[in-house]
């Protein structure tokens, strides 16, 4: 049959035995079912249903998918410079922006990371057109997916249906080229991760008993159980009829009633008071583990004091680094792969929308950037949301500043303190004289020399007349 543009078969058709079905059991169902050795026996199980309403489970999931699902996913293409700079396609941008009919970007990664935080997977299938191009991407249940192993080592899926994401069929099997299946912690089977919920189950139970152990106390008024003494034997019926009395007319919206005994009855109490317990401690305690295996600190969730640091961006990107990177990295590599980009393009979580500084950090981290030749005015203009100025898509640099190179060649001289003397310009020659004026010059000193010789001449006649 054809299924999102692909030929899928079901499992009978690869022959009864050509595929392995893998052993899950390891996973989140073996929580369910048996914390540790014997516990089935002893009645002590760990189910989801009841984990999940833990307020420490709950808001460390929620917070995690919902920090997550924030971001904008950014489709990115690589420079000839190295440089990934955003873009969009007809073929890839679409299904990054509406991923199927009815979630938006930020319900699907929601969905994405909440599957793979309950279960320690999140399968999702791909629905392709005509082109072979994935056009919508439907995050499975998790219960109802199979993986399945052929004996060469090629990787399938068993689905069962799921008319939401259009599987119409009871069981499907298709390759893993179809599914995006991205998983937590393997600790038993490359192809099962593991919840964090292995770790902190039991913890997660303890709290809930805890609360619902409170929650009984405060109904009878804050009033702990105890026995009825009699100074002599009594038989089976009185005793069990003073049971009977004492649980209708003093328990209860009746506690604290004035009781009345004869015989020389006297009550005695046995429950453990909270104090006694260390009720508030140990709450604490279970929701405390419940953080730590999901890397959340504490504080997120309201389970004790934040730090005493009023730098936001530092508790943050410690929150970045230690608990959210690995599952953003995991999305985008899936997605990546999953959507068959060409080398040059990629996806990637806007962290901008996570890691938000102050303004005034802001203003002064931009300002600083242009400053010293890193960002163009338009450029810091852009992440403060302001527009292109004429003249900002110039790299700016102070006019003192000199280049590594230019500093080495002065340290490489020999006295690279010394103070340099401004050498003098050179002695300036006369330019030649044009040939016109020298002639003009001749021909004057010839005039000069007759004029002389004329007056002497001159001169001699007078006298000798």
């Amino acid at each position: 049959m054809r299924l999102f543009g692909l030929t899928v078969t079901r499992e009978k058709a690869a022959g009864p035995t050509a595929l392995a079905p893998i052993d899950t059991r390891r996973g989140w169902f073996s929580v369910a079912r048996e914390p540790f050795a014997g516990a089935w026996q002893r009645g002590v199980e760990v189910r989801v249903e009841s984990v999940l309403t833990f307020s420490a489970v709950y808001a460390c999931m929620t917070l995690i998918a919902s920090d997550i699902a924030k971001m904008r996913m950014r489709l990115v293409q690589q420079d000839g410079d190295g440089i990934w700079n955003e873009t969009t396609t007809p073929a890839f941008s679409p299904v990054l922006t509406k991923p199927n009919h009815f979630q938006n970007r930020i319900e699907f990664f929601e969905h994405w990371v909440i599957s793979k935080l309950v279960s320690g997977n999140t399968y999702v299938l791909k629905e392709r057109d005509n082109r072979n191009v994935v056009v919508g991407l439907y995050v499975l249940d998790p219960r109802r997916v199979k993986p399945l192993v052929a004996p060469n080592g090629d990787v399938y899926y068993q689905l069962s249906r799921d008319d939401l994401s259009g599987l119409p069929e009871n069981q499907i099997t298709v390759p893993a080229s179809e599914i995006i299946h991205d998983r937590m912690n393997a600790l038993y089977h490359p192809l099962v991760g593991i919840s964090p919920i292995h770790a902190c189950g039991l913890a997660a139970t303890q709290g809930l008993r805890i609360q619902a152990n409170s929650a009984k106390f405060f109904e009878n008024n804050s009033n702990p159980g105890g026995i009825l003494t009699a100074p002599s034997t009594i038989d089976q019926a009185t005793a069990d009829r003073l049971k009977r009395d004492f649980t209708e007319n003093y328990s209860g919206e009746n506690a604290g009633k004035i009781a009345v005994a004869g015989d020389g009855l006297k009550f005695e109490q046995l429950t453990i008071t909270a104090s006694d317990s260390q009720l508030i401690e140990q709450l604490k305690w279970t929701a405390e583990t419940v953080c730590s295996c999901f890397k959340v600190p504490a504080y997120k969730v309201g389970v004790g004091a934040a730090p005493l640091n009023n730098n936001v961006e530092a508790l943050d990107q410690q929150y970045y680094s230690q608990c959210l990177q690995i599952l953003i990295e995991k999305i985008e590599l899936c997605l990546d792969e999953g959507l068959a980009l060409p080398g040059s393009y990629g996806t990637e979580f806007d962290l901008d929308d996570l890691l938000r500084m102050d303004t005034a950090t802001q203003v002064k981290t931009y300002s600083d950037a242009v400053k010293g030749g890193l960002l163009k005015p338009n450029e810091g203009r852009k992440k403060l949301n302001q527009p292109p100025v004429a003249g900002g898509d110039a790299v700016y640099l102070q006019q003192q500043n000199y280049s590594i190179e230019a500093l080495a060649k002065r340290d490489g001289s020999d006295d690279p303190f010394a103070t340099s003397k401004p050498t003098p310009p050179p002695a300036q020659t006369p330019p030649p004289e044009p040939q016109a004026d020298a002639a003009a010059k001749e021909a004057a000193g010839l005039i000069a020399r007759f004029a002389v010789a004329l007056r002497e001449k001159t001169l001699r006649e007078t006298v000798d007349a």
